[in-house]
């Protein structure tokens, strides 16, 4: 087990967000506690909209990359513009809205506003009431769900915008497990008062973060492989099946990371991220 110290430098939280403040706020409120060098989060929230916000400190910074790829779960609120049964709603979802979709980016989105296709898993009517549509909707990293309502109600010819937005899912975190930025604030006073406790509970090391397949070197290879030569099959503690382009973590014997990396080969790793313990 880390040190406490240690610890907040190879952590992430997942962190309840309120609606309102932008996505950077948080992580600055977030920052501030620990004296972060380094802050970022894993897929921006809608100002509005609330929910899982997983924020990465110092060394974890480095596998932003990968958590940044998760699939999301939201629950949210469309509101129809003029009324329409339930069952076209629901026929119009399952014609042009599940699968594979193509999607514009909003205007004020970070990315060029250009078609890019996005996988909806999952799109589910919940309640209808008036003109307020509750539904719950899993879809891919980079899905913009305002977009989403805007187009169905183009497609119903209806209009339509969100009115609500809940994250409640982003890789293997979930809002029931999630903090408020004032937990976070109290856990660590509690810690700097001698209780380390609450702090624990919140603070999750990277290598529990990731959900990607993890390879185990050999201690008498880190050297090099830190040193930027890539993991082969006589530097890892077993044999791995790989497939080609395949992210992985690399872990040493003690279970510590060594860095992240890209499968070459069935049996070369190229290292991509390497972690300074």
């Amino acid at each position: 087990m880390r040190p406490i110290e240690e610890l907040i430098r190879f952590t992430v939280i997942n962190i309840n967000k309120p609606s309102g403040p932008l996505s950077k706020y948080i992580d600055e409120k977030i920052g501030k506690i620990f004296q972060a060098k380094k802050i970022g989060h894993a897929g921006t929230i809608d100002p509005k909209a609330s929910g899982v916000l997983v924020i990465a400190l110092n060394e974890a910074v480095k596998i932003l990359k990968i958590l940044m790829k998760a699939d999301k779960e939201y629950e949210g609120i469309m509101h129809l513009h003029n009324d329409i049964e339930k069952e076209k709603i629901e026929q119009a979802i399952k014609k042009k809205f599940i699968g594979k979709i193509t999607q514009i980016p909003p205007v004020h989105s970070r990315v060029a506003r250009k078609p890019r296709q996005r996988q909806v898993y999952s799109f589910d009517i919940l309640e209808k009431n008036g003109k307020d549509v509750s539904f719950r909707i899993k879809v891919e990293a980079g899905t913009y769900i305002r977009k989403i309502c805007f187009d169905l109600g183009q497609e119903l010819g209806v209009g339509a915008h969100m009115k609500f937005l809940k994250r409640t899912k982003s890789g293997k975190f979930e809002i029931k497990d999630s903090h408020e930025v004032k937990e976070v604030q109290e856990a660590y006073d509690e810690w700097k008062k001698g209780n380390e406790k609450p702090l624990r509970k919140i603070l999750i090391p990277i290598e529990d973060a990731l959900d990607i397949k993890k390879v185990v070197v050999k201690d008498s290879s880190i050297q090099k492989i830190r040193n930027g030569s890539p993991v082969r099959k006589q530097d890892m503690m077993k044999e791995m099946k790989l497939k080609l382009g395949e992210d992985v973590a690399l872990i040493s014997e003690s279970g510590n990371i060594i860095g992240l990396g890209i499968a070459k080969t069935k049996n070369k790793i190229k290292t991509d991220r390497i972690f300074m313990g």
